[in-house]
């Protein structure tokens, strides 16, 4: 439980901003009126520049008049109904990353642009899987980067998992498929590949992961069995953007979220879910492996809406 208790405390230190800025934009309005017609379009507009997005605003704020229109309401009675809907969007993609037991090894690709934190996630997902005893390889596919190499081989020095590497500029498909071929003789549990997310030039980047899943696939033909796209929060609505890119390229099984813990647009976590449906494995709100925690949708939702305490 104190385990538990820590991490939602972190959660909800991490979407201060977020929840502060809603907090303040939603007192505001309630201060001065019952819930009106100029009072929802301003709780509306409060929504949208958290990021929400337009449409998820929209239905939140049609749930949210039913029923209280014209009524005097409280800040904390709008905030826990938002909290509550916001959990009903995020319930059905709130799904933790499959352990594919069957598969020897689960080869999970990660994908992303540069910058989102995606060899920092690979490392933190490498010891999470590594204390649960699983047996973790990494393939350092970023061969143009070679910060993102050392730092991928720094990870494996501290979780104890092997990092297949290759030279500077090396081709990432052939270094995918040594290291699917290493970790299927090893007798590897998970393969972890990391790949480049250059997209000033996105022909080559599509091309580059669709070989990558080609030559998998002549060893697995199920293989890559997860395909996570990493998203930095930061980036507010340019996530979407994101996600279709990497989608048109790619299958995108499922979504990480990173660095929630540096913005005030935490919002776009809701949108996302909205719109796109992907399952949403795990959010970030730190630098440490604990900080990165299987996504619990109504925690968040309480903790974006600025609710310290869990429902009675």
């Amino acid at each position: 439980m104190a385990e538990r208790l820590g991490w939602l405390q972190r959660l909800k230190q991490g979407l201060a901003r977020s929840s502060n800025s809603l907090k303040e934009r939603i007192g505001g309005v309630l201060r001065r009126r019952r819930l009106d017609a100029e009072a929802l379009e301003e709780l509306e507009e409060a929504l949208i520049m958290a990021d929400l997005g337009v449409e998820t605003a929209g239905e939140l704020i049609a749930e949210l008049s039913r029923g209280r229109f014209g009524r005097e309401v409280t800040d904390r009675e709008i905030r826990e109904a938002l909290a509550a809907a916001v959990a009903r969007i995020l319930e059905p993609v709130a799904k933790p990353l499959p352990e594919r037991t069957e598969a020897r090894p689960q080869v999970i690709l990660v994908a992303g642009v540069n910058g989102v934190g995606k060899t920092t996630t690979i490392g933190k997902l490498a010891r999470q899987m590594r204390a649960r005893g699983r047996r973790v390889m990494l393939a350092a596919c970023d061969t143009f980067r070679a910060a993102a190499v050392e730092q991928l081989v720094i990870w494996g020095e501290r979780t104890g998992a092997p990092v297949v590497t290759g030279r500077p500029g090396a081709d990432a498909a052939g270094l995918a498929y040594e290291a699917l071929e290493r970790a299927r003789r090893e007798g590897f549990d998970v393969l972890l590949i990391d790949t480049a997310g250059r997209l000033h030039n996105k022909q080559a980047l599509m091309d580059e992961l669709a070989k990558i899943v080609r030559v998998l696939r002549k060893l697995d033909p199920a293989a890559p069995h997860d395909v996570l796209l990493v998203l930095d929060a930061t980036t507010g609505q340019n996530a979407h953007a994101q996600v279709e890119t990497f989608r048109a390229m790619v299958d995108v099984t499922g979504l990480v979220v990173t660095k929630l813990d540096g913005t005030a647009k935490g919002g776009v976590v809701v949108a996302l879910a909205r719109r796109f449906g992907l399952p949403v494995h795990a959010i970030g709100v730190g630098e440490t492996a604990e900080d990165l925690q299987p996504f619990a949708p109504e925690a968040f939702a309480r903790a974006l809406l600025g609710l310290e305490e869990e429902p009675a």
